[in-house]
């Protein structure tokens, strides 16, 4: 059997209020099943400032599939980006974030006991206080920019390393199959992003001053 690539590690830079986080580099989505190329491409840019890890997805799209208004519903059923998020390694509890085209927001906390869906405790009640997000939808594509606060994920002081995932779901309706972009690829089919071991890694570049 091949071994898989290891998940990936970046560093995230430190934003100062006049930084803008679409000038950075990005990080491209592949697809989540075997890490190859996706048929639309997915740009991922990451900063943080101000107590908040900043993400940014860029999607190129062929047509938006997006129904639901109402926070916390599944929006995995439609088009959507999804931010997965916690302090802890191994990373046995985690947090879900989510947004759709129409601006809809999701958040979760998670328990995974042994890293694998089946045993996971999923808490939609759980809100992020702070938690926003905004969307830009084009011709052909669609943007988001999330901005999550820390400090409700780490219980205060924000330490320098976190795990995380970031992923895209595109419903083909009609216009070809439905795909699944991973930022650390799965290596599975069917897909399953509650595999946190699969989870990459961030680390939080310090600013001068107080967080």
């Amino acid at each position: 059997m091949e071994a898989l690539t290891p998940p990936p590690r970046t560093r995230v830079p430190f934003l100062s209020p006049t930084d803008r986080l679409v000038s950075l580099p990005s990080m491209p989505l592949v697809r989540a099943r075997d890490g190859e190329d996706p048929r639309l491409k997915t740009a991922v840019r990451l900063g943080w400032r101000a107590g908040c890890l900043l993400v940014r997805f860029d999607a190129r799209d062929d047509g938006c599939v997006a129904t639901k208004v109402r926070r916390d519903d599944s929006l995995w059923e439609e088009d959507v980006f999804e931010v997965f998020l916690t302090p802890l390694d191994p990373p046995h509890a985690y947090f879900e974030f989510e947004i759709n085209p129409l601006g809809t927001l999701f958040d979760a906390a998670i328990l995974s006991p042994r890293l694998v869906r089946p045993t996971i405790c999923l808490d939609v009640g759980w809100d992020c206080a702070g938690y926003r997000a905004r969307v830009e939808r084009r011709e052909k594509s669609w943007s988001a920019l999330l901005s999550i606060p820390l400090a409700p994920l780490c219980g205060g002081s924000i330490p320098p390393v976190w795990r995380a995932n970031f992923f895209r779901v595109d419903r083909g309706a009609g216009r070809g199959p439905d795909e699944f972009s991973a930022w650390s690829p799965l290596h599975r089919d069917p897909v399953d992003f509650h595999d946190a071991k699969r989870f990459g890694t961030l680390v939080l570049e310090r600013s001068s001053g107080p967080d």
